[in-house]
């Protein structure tokens, strides 16, 4: 394309090569562990209630009261809303490898001292708890822009949705791996400190040793996190963030010259010609970046959070919709730490099952189907199989019908993988300026942790029985899982709708889907960047 930078064209014709690879793994190391500590927390809520809110007497085991339930599934998510606002406007100002090393320390840091949460009553440990969460969602918030938009710049553009694909699909793996080391961190506690069911002998079900479960399975989130610092550091800054924003033709040139093993020109006189065009100095809040990107925002912010909202809702909640069908057995026939390894082992069914295989599905394909197909397919199939969950419910509940039911709810699961859950990660990567690619992303980023919070505040009421005599301790009457999984497909459906707001970045150059570095006028680099899908 005219006025594309050496440097670039190199990066988008590479080889796929060792260092891409590389890559993925430096950045998916970082996914794997904000989902490994975002999901880790649905292990354990039970468990918790256990400990710290027994009450003598009472028929059903302690359980989290509706604020303080509501507060530990959703501070981190609030935090990681902030993160991905903050870090991804940071990433667009001192550049993505400064602020890649402190989103890591934070996710280290939060993540040790969330096991050490402290205090002698309930309030001070689930204050604390709640304190280091939010700080842990914080940087686990900035790794979401940091991590699309290094991998989305280092790719080549053939195979750059699957790169990005890839590091997302870590999730995968984290939360398939928060399940294995529940599972046996509490069979472990279960063989080692027995105890009676709860129905048998209500205090002596939850053993003094159950309270270090909890910490042990949330600080493991630490350890990927830290065996990955060394490698973020030692990788180079994007040269489109170097080139294109940073200025500095002669740094990126040298950089790219060693990741990609050929010798590189420093073009600094036509980085400073594109500097001077007008399609690469509109800001965020302009009436250009409005008239170019306006619909591609709204399209990447509204498809994101509709998508979360369904998304963190099955994830969070699926202990409750595994117990309601009794796929869980009802808590007062176990003791505390088996009732951690009855929750674990169903989340780690479904993620092997489902989750992780429609991650991988999405790598195969998002460079042959295209983003749009994926995304559009995916809301298609979840909407489908939500309404086929709720419509007839009562059949699902009847126990020769509880493993269909498994099965339907895993699909949904696995369409969310293949389709939306991994497309509204990787298109805004791929189609705004260099100078506000973070930032974009940041904002679409956040517009999906905004629904998953709607889904974890908002299903942890609605889904609660219309029967009061049913519902969990001190919460009011809910819709019941059957009208809460209506309205997840209701949303699902709409998330089809504003697909078709997103545009198909497949086989272009990120400048291409930008229209910067132009030097023809801007009405045909706006032309090319809000074609039809």
């Amino acid at each position: 394309m005219a006025g594309q930078l050496g440097v670039l064209n190199a990066l988008d014709v590479a080889k796929t090569q060792l260092f891409h690879f590389t890559a993925i793994v430096i950045a998916g190391m970082g996914f794997f562990t904000d989902a490994y500590d975002l999901f880790s927390i649905s292990l354990v809520t039970k468990l918790l209630g256990r400990i710290y809110y027994y009450s003598e007497g009472a028929k059903k085991p302690g359980s989290l009261p509706p604020s303080v339930a509501a507060a530990v599934n959703g501070v981190a998510l609030c935090g990681t809303l902030a993160g991905q606002l903050f870090f991804g406007w940071l990433g667009d100002k001192l550049g993505r490898k400064k602020v890649y090393g402190i989103t890591l320390i934070l996710m280290i840091v939060c993540s040790i001292a969330s096991g050490l949460s402290f205090g002698d009553s309930a309030k001070g440990v689930m204050t604390t708890l709640c304190f280091f969460r939010f700080w842990l969602g914080f940087g686990i918030g900035g790794d979401y822009p940091l991590s699309a938009t290094i991998m989305s710049e280092y790719a080549n553009k053939r195979t750059r949705g699957a790169f990005i694909a890839a590091v997302f699909a870590m999730q995968g793996f984290g939360i398939l791996t928060g399940g294995i080391v529940a599972l046996i961190v509490s069979d472990i506690f279960d063989h080692k400190f027995e105890a009676p069911a709860y129905s048998d002998n209500a205090k002596a079900s939850t053993v003094p040793e159950a309270d270090y479960i909890w910490r042990i399975i949330l600080m493991f989130g630490a350890l990927p996190a830290a065996l990955t610092f060394y490698w973020r550091m030692k990788m180079p800054e994007t040269a489109r963030y170097t080139a294109l924003v940073a200025k500095n033709a002669k740094q990126a040139a040298a950089d790219m010259s060693k990741v990609l093993n050929v010798n590189l020109e420093a073009e600094e006189e036509k980085v400073k010609k594109l500097a001077r065009e007008p399609a690469n100095s509109f800001g965020l809040f302009s009436k250009e970046f409005a008239r170019r990107h306006g619909f591609h925002l709204l399209g990447t912010t509204s498809t994101w959070f509709l998508l979360d909202i369904a998304f963190y809702s099955q994830n969070l909640f699926q202990k409750d919709i595994f117990t309601a069908i009794q796929w869980i057995p009802p808590a007062a026939t176990m003791n505390a730490v088996h009732e951690v390894y009855r929750i674990a082992r169903a989340q780690t069914l479904i993620a092997l099952c489902s989750t992780v295989p429609g991650y991988w599905f999405t790598v195969a394909f998002i460079d042959y189907m295209g983003r749009f197909a994926i995304q559009l397919m995916g809301f298609f199939f979840m909407t489908v199989f939500m309404f086929a969950l709720a419509i007839p419910y009562h059949h699902w509940t009847l126990e020769p019908n509880r493993i269909g039911f498994v099965v339907m709810y895993s699909l949904t699961f696995f369409f969310a993988n293949f389709g939306p859950n991994a497309t509204t990660f990787v298109v805004p990567a791929e189609i705004f300026p260099a100078r506000l690619r973070s930032t974009c992303h940041g904002i679409s980023a956040a517009a999906g942790k905004a629904g998953a919070i709607v889904g974890a505040f908002g299903f942890l009421y609605a889904a609660q029985s219309t029967d009061s005599t049913k519902t969990d301790k001190d919460y009011p009457t809910g819709i019941g899982i059957k009208n809460s999984l209506l309205v997840l497909g209701v949303i699902n459906f709409l998330g089809m709708l504003f697909t078709f707001l997103v545009p198909e970045p497949m086989g272009k150059s990120l400048e291409e889907m930008s229209g910067e570095n132009e030097e023809e006028n801007g009405e045909d680099a706006y032309a090319r960047t809000v074609g039809s899908n």
